[in-house]
């Protein structure tokens, strides 16, 4: 079940929250290993949205150390996903997963707020 602290929509929980699957968990850990901040308490999985791509809006994900005041903080799976509140907006209930099959190997976002995306993933719109 998916921690929520600040939740902006009201009850927080497994209903508005950013969830991981386990293959991209997976892949978190080791690039956080790679990174050398795996095991630091104070380094999380950021998650974003900004302006751009051939339908308007683009994912982005880094590694982190700062909680800034209006970010929303989950924890699924053992993993601290922070988000900033605007982003959130487009990433309600949203799932990290990560593939590494034939047709292409990387995180994608599973948006349930998504009204289309471009054909290579990169970006949506709502």
């Amino acid at each position: 079940m998916a921690e929520t602290k600040n939740p902006p929509l009201g009850g927080g929980g497994a209903e508005n929250s950013i969830f991981i699957s386990d293959k991209a968990k997976a892949k978190v850990i080791k690039l956080m290993e790679e990174a050398g901040v795996a095991g630091d308490d104070s380094h999380f999985l950021r998650v974003g949205v900004v302006g751009g791509g051939c339908s308007g809006l683009s994912y982005k994900m880094d590694f982190d150390n700062e909680v800034k005041p209006m970010d929303q903080v989950f924890e699924d799976k053992g993993i601290k996903i922070v988000c900033d509140l605007k982003s959130f907006l487009y990433l309600v209930n949203t799932e990290l997963e990560f593939s590494d099959g034939l047709n292409g190997k990387g995180f994608y976002f599973n948006n349930p707020n998504a009204s289309r995306s471009c054909g290579c993933g990169e970006s949506f719109a709502v």
